[in-house]
């Protein structure tokens, strides 16, 4: 059923409205990475051993504050304050700092990821690199945009000239190692690192697939909006769509050819 003219011009203005308020996170979350990187601060460990610094949990404070104060009845999960108004349409998801380890050694490849959700479907997507000074956003039916200028995944549907990616090979044991170093042994070209920026260098054509685990909800679900809308596809192991239940197991490919190869080789 098609949506009235009056339900469909509310759309619009609830997705520019949204879309606003998350550079306005973005614009607040740059300045504090910045001020942090490269400084000597104490990192402590999580209950998952993952490294956590002020600038994170700094981070993740302000942005929540924001929302709070301009959308109070939507839900927020965070990485780090955890989740408050499950339930709600709306769903805010954050990663202030995603790829802490790379942060904390003076690596440049981190970012800060953003969603919205709409009953569990990431909506609207941002993925910003604020030491490099680029942003990628991507939205429901609309093409994504790095720096404001429209990007696209690369053409690449043969696995020998295909660039693969994964932040380590240590994300990797048992099953899924076995899948991976047979997925892997058949790529043109496999290089470790990046984080989330591996997932924007894919939207923007510079490589042409990403397959990882582990992820949680906060490291996959804002990169779904950037790579759908660059023309690429991004699911689970087993072909699913990514939600906040999903497993963490993550395979993003730059055409459907590809990701289809991907998939059946994972799964042998």
């Amino acid at each position: 059923m098609q949506q009235s003219p009056v339900a469909s011009a509310s759309a619009r203005n609830n997705s520019q409205i949204h879309l606003a308020t998350a550079r306005d996170l973005v614009a607040v979350a740059r300045p504090i990475a910045r001020r942090y990187f490269r400084q000597r601060l104490a990192v402590e460990r999580k209950a998952d051993a993952s490294p956590v610094t002020v600038a994170d949990r700094g981070i993740e404070a302000e942005l929540r504050a924001i929302l709070t104060a301009r959308h109070p009845e939507h839900a927020i999960f965070g990485e780090e304050q955890g989740a408050e108004r499950l339930g709600a349409r709306f769903t805010w998801v954050i990663d202030p700092i995603d790829g802490t380890k790379s942060f904390v050694t003076g690596m440049p490849l981190f970012g800060t990821l953003i969603a919205l959700l709409d009953d569990g479907r990431p909506q609207l997507g941002l993925i910003d690199m604020p030491i490099l000074d680029e942003l990628w956003v991507g939205q429901a039916g609309q093409s994504t945009s790095l720096n404001g200028q429209p990007c696209r995944a690369s053409d690449c549907s043969d696995p020998a000239k295909a660039t693969l990616y994964a932040t380590s090979p240590d994300m990797f044991t048992g099953t899924d190692l076995a899948a991976f170093e047979r997925l892997s042994g058949q790529i043109g070209l496999r290089r470790f690192g990046g984080d989330c920026y591996a997932y924007a260098l894919l939207a923007a054509g510079h490589i042409d697939l990403v397959v990882e685990v582990g992820l949680q909800p906060y490291d996959y679900l804002p990169l779904v909006p950037v790579i759908e809308g660059a023309g690429g596809v991004v699911t689970d192991w087993n072909g699913q769509s990514l939600g906040l239940g999903a497993d963490g197991r993550v395979v993003a490919a730059a055409t459907p050819a590809l990701h289809r190869w991907a998939l059946e080789t994972l799964l042998g």
